[in-house]
């Protein structure tokens, strides 16, 4: 019941605006309102809901501060991440100030919604390298945005204010903080939060250190309303619980006028969410996940979630989304909508390089043609035949192909070499080799990148790096 009383209040509210008269003098008047976005699936609650009237007189009075966070739980952030930077870009986009929170502190605490146990303790070292890396995946996206989506550039955009929370607590004395900040939390208001009873109620508990989590993610707005004027924060839809706590401690201290909005959780097969943990993350850094793999990731959306991931995760405007969809609807089997969703997605996130890598390596994947070979490296190679084992080689004249096949260890004995090459089992650059005596010829079993791929069956590889 409340999802959907949100749901008509938003719509409410895209309305308002559609019956406003465009203001010359206000080149954003009309654009300011990113409740809009609820138009593209891009919300799903909103806090308070009492007060929609002054939301919408806040978005179209003058650009507001919204901020989101993000915990330094890996050394990247990954798809599920994506949804609140794209977001965040809309924000930009209407001419608001974005800050992204980077968790230095709130990190070595953990967040425990969605959580079954308590996080295993990371050291200081590795929570400070993964807050270097996801603050080069946010600056990364942002200027992908500018160089690549941004159209107006007469328009400047307003940079995002990445900050790290650990920049307010490091002088903080424990007692003035409990006795100043403290005082305006209840008990029970926090032990009926959802990402608690869950635990309290589990046969692992909670420590009093996830418990306190609320707390400082509350401390984290109130310190950016005090310095940024930040009255907006979003998350995803876990997060209700905490912003609310946020949202308790501004109005109680400050009286000042906050709101919470909370968006869909992207999940993997299964309905689980992406995380480290649960080993199903598609990364957003080109070290953990390569571009070729991100742009597998959707052009493999299903045809019936298409529609939803491209108002969710391109820029691409609504009407022109419906008959982007119809046309594929026809011919879902070229699958052109999930192309143009994964080339918008690894554009936004690996930028024109890693594009054009992606597309080389599904080439290679899908036309396994000679000339995708050569354009590669071994890593790119890797990437498009999964667990692939690479070797390095010495090139030796007359080296034959049932030399290089054990050099290579393609074979577990030498009985196994002769009788699997021999029964045509074998390949070499995807041509089958039959002749245990075949001499490994430049052009033809070694390309001009220097590489070849070894083909045993129907699924093991090897690529070959001839020294």
């Amino acid at each position: 019941m409340y999802h959907k009383m949100n749901a008509r209040i938003l719509l409410r509210l895209c309305s308002a605006v559609n019956r406003v008269d465009f203001d010359k003098t206000r080149r954003f008047y009309c654009s300011r309102n990113i409740l809009k976005l609820h138009e593209r699936g891009m919300y799903e609650d909103i806090f308070p809901t009492t007060s929609t009237d002054k939301i919408l007189d806040l978005l179209n009075k003058s650009p507001q501060c919204v901020y989101a966070g993000f915990d330094p739980t890996a050394d990247s952030l990954h798809v599920g991440n994506l949804l609140i930077l794209m977001n965040l870009l809309h924000w930009q986009r209407a001419g608001h100030q974005v800050v992204a929170l980077v968790g230095g502190a709130t990190g070595l605490i953990g967040d425990p919604s969605h959580r079954k146990n308590e996080r295993v303790e990371m050291e200081k070292y590795l929570i400070e390298e993964n807050l270097k890396s996801i603050t080069r995946n946010i600056e990364t996206i942002f200027n992908n945005h500018q160089n690549y989506f941004w159209k107006n550039k007469q328009e400047h955009l307003k940079p995002p204010i990445i900050v790290n929370n650990l920049d307010w607590y490091t002088n903080v004395n424990v007692i003035e903080f409990v006795r100043g900040i403290g005082k305006y939390f209840r008990m029970g208001t926090m032990l009926g939060r959802a990402s608690v009873e869950s635990r309290l109620n589990s046969d692992t508990g909670m420590s009093f250190t996830e418990f306190t989590y609320q707390v400082f993610q509350a401390y984290d707005w109130f310190q950016l309303m005090k310095k940024y004027k930040c009255r907006f924060q979003i998350g995803g839809s876990d997060q209700m619980g905490n912003i609310m706590s946020g949202y308790d401690l501004i109005t109680k201290t400050g009286k000042e006028e906050v709101y919470g909005i909370t968006l869909p959780l992207i999940t993997a097969e299964g309905g689980k969410k992406f995380g480290k943990s649960l080993l199903n993350a598609v990364w957003l850094s080109p070290t953990k996940s390569s571009s070729f793999q991100l742009y597998q990731y959707f052009i493999r959306i299903k045809d019936s979630d298409i529609e939803r991931f491209l108002k969710l995760f391109t820029f691409i405007p609504l009407n022109k989304i419906t008959e982007i969809v119809d046309a594929h609807m026809k011919n879902p089997e070229d699958r052109r909508a999930q192309k143009l969703l994964a080339e918008q997605v690894t554009l936004l996130v690996h930028g024109e390089d890693g594009l054009l890598a992606a597309k080389r390596a599904s080439a290679a994947l899908y036309d396994q043609s000679i000339e995708s070979f050569v354009r590669m490296n071994a890593s790119e190679l890797a990437d498009v035949f999964e667990h692939a084992t690479i070797v390095d080689i010495l090139s030796e004249p007359g080296l034959t192909v049932y030399d290089l096949a054990k050099k290579a260890k393609c074979f577990k004995t030498d009985h196994d070499a002769q009788r699997i090459i021999t029964a045509g089992g074998f390949y070499v650059n995807h041509q089958r080799i039959t002749n245990l005596n075949e001499v490994v010829v430049p052009g033809i079993h070694i390309l001009s990148n220097n590489l070849s791929l070894l083909r045993v069956g129907k699924k093991t590889y090897h690529i070959i790096r001839w020294q």
